[in-house]
């Protein structure tokens, strides 16, 4: 079906229909038995002990503490202390019914230089948290690189120098010897497109770096690591679940006009077909976004593309939101930009001034599982920030249980229509430092209150308690 078409037909259907929300009950029995459900986090957002135990600096170090920035008054230095208080936040997830706990490791933790020498004490930590984890039931689900490149690598040139394909292939080694043994399940990358996109093109995230010359060489870069992490991930560990995680958004047309459509075209290309279609083999999407043939003119070797493919065992899908977009001649490359639904509707927004469309997790996992190679999807991360407040050492966030409701009951819809859905993990298991945004925003089912690090569940979390465990 042509392009234009397609978002034609996607778009009438959506103004005709749209779910109700749904008062029907569900269980967790209603997902199946072998249905994983878990919490999610990240090394830099949670850990803090940024100079502890030999760990080196990472470019979200030197991007919070550059002055140059200014907006910036947060970082991670402390973060939520899990570094020390690991075990407490592992008994509280498992407190919560959860059976499995996805962390990333930090790099610059276990490579301080990025490369050559190997950080002893920084292995001993995750060796613990993954210890604790088996001890407690609980499955570990390790994230190779959840953007926290070290700053030395950085320094000579981070993602758009095509030696970071070498060293990261040096760190999954490392890894994958170190707790292969112990841990089966694996994503090599968080998020690829927003750790470029974020850091090398619109500068908003570490590193700070702009431009499409940034932008491209590190896009083609990470897709390739994403197959060679995937090969050293099966070389190293028998029997492992190999996945890589990925952000996505429904995108619709803002009108019906060729124009819109065309944009809508190319932001799904960029949005969501740039980093799954090359691992499938089927190369970057340039009939939708002609810029991409940049990379293959100015930044491909031969070769490239049969190295960024590899047989995902799962694929992690990540979605907050869904994208209207419509055309516009003044967007340098893209020729389209987001129009926020809100004006024209009114619409529940999210802390983060993200909508809440619950239905866009339903049709992100029947848009990926129309491909032909993907196995499974795993929701990774879904979740929502609201003004949280503490009163009378409680949390009552009753939008956050029912932004939970309405996401799971989309989920269970895809599962019963025979798409093939895994597991769900919920952001965040606690709140934690939200990269640009800082700490404002409370994506947690665990309060945290920074100035006494005391841990204290939501109700949300009480909501997954009951939920996952009656």
């Amino acid at each position: 079906m042509p392009t234009q078409t397609r978002y034609l037909s996607a778009f009438n259907r959506l103004r005709v229909h749209q779910l109700p929300t749904s008062s029907t009950s569900f269980s967790r029995q209603d997902f199946g038995a072998n249905f994983v459900w878990g919490a999610a986090t990240a090394a830099y957002q949670i850990e803090g002990a940024h100079q502890t135990d030999g760990r080196g600096p990472s470019i979200w170090d030197t991007f919070t503490h550059d002055q140059r920035w200014g907006r910036f008054r947060d970082h991670g230095d402390v973060a939520c202390e899990f570094y020390h208080r690991y075990e407490t936040d592992l008994a509280l997830l498992k407190s919560l019914g959860f059976t499995a706990f996805r962390f990333s490791l930090s790099w610059s933790r276990i490579m301080p230089d990025g490369t050559g020498r190997i950080n002893e004490r920084g292995l001993d930590f995750y060796n613990r948290l993954i210890d604790s984890c088996l001890a407690m039931g609980i499955e570990p689900w390790v994230t190779l690189y959840h953007w926290d490149l070290p700053q030395a690598l950085e320094a000579k040139g981070g993602w758009t120098n095509r030696a970071v394909i070498r060293w990261f292939s040096d760190y999954v080694e490392c890894c994958t010897k170190a707790f292969g043994h112990k841990v089966k399940n694996w994503m090599v990358l968080n998020e690829p497109l927003v750790f470029t996109a974020g850091g090398y093109f619109a500068g908003i995230h570490a590193p700070g770096r702009r431009g499409l010359w940034n932008f491209l060489p590190a896009v083609h870069h990470a897709v390739i690591c994403q197959g060679e992490g995937g090969r050293i991930i099966r070389r190293n560990v028998p029997n492992a679940r190999i996945g890589t995680t990925l952000f996505c958004a429904p995108v619709e047309p803002h009108t019906h006009h060729s124009r819109d459509l065309r944009a809508a075209a190319r932001i799904d290309a960029l949005g969501n077909r740039l980093f799954i279609e090359p691992s499938l083999g089927l190369g970057y999407p340039v009939q939708d976004a002609p810029l991409l043939k940049q990379i293959l003119t100015k930044y491909a070797n031969l070769g490239d593309l049969q190295r960024a493919a590899f047989d995902f065992d799962f694929i992690g899908l990540q979605n907050y939101f869904r994208l209207v977009v419509r055309h516009d001649w003044f967007t340098p490359y893209f020729w389209a930009r987001e129009v926020k639904p809100g004006r024209r509707n009114v619409v529940e927004t999210t802390a983060m001034d993200w909508e809440v469309y619950p239905e866009g997790i339903y049709r992100v996992i029947r848009q990926f599982s129309a491909y032909e190679k993907v196995k499974e999807i795993i929701i990774t991360e879904n979740g929502a920030a609201f003004p949280d407040r503490l009163q009378d050492g409680q949390v009552n966030d009753p939008q956050r249980v029912a932004f939970y409701q309405a996401y799971l009951r989309q989920v269970l819809r895809a599962k019963q229509e025979g798409f093939r859905v895994g597991g769900y993990f919920a952001w965040s298991l606690m709140d934690n430092f939200e990269w640009s945004e800082g700490y404002r925003p409370r994506f947690g089912l665990v309060y945290i209150d920074y100035a006494t690090q005391q841990r204290i569940v939501k109700e949300s979390g009480n909501w997954f308690r009951t939920f996952l465990t009656t």
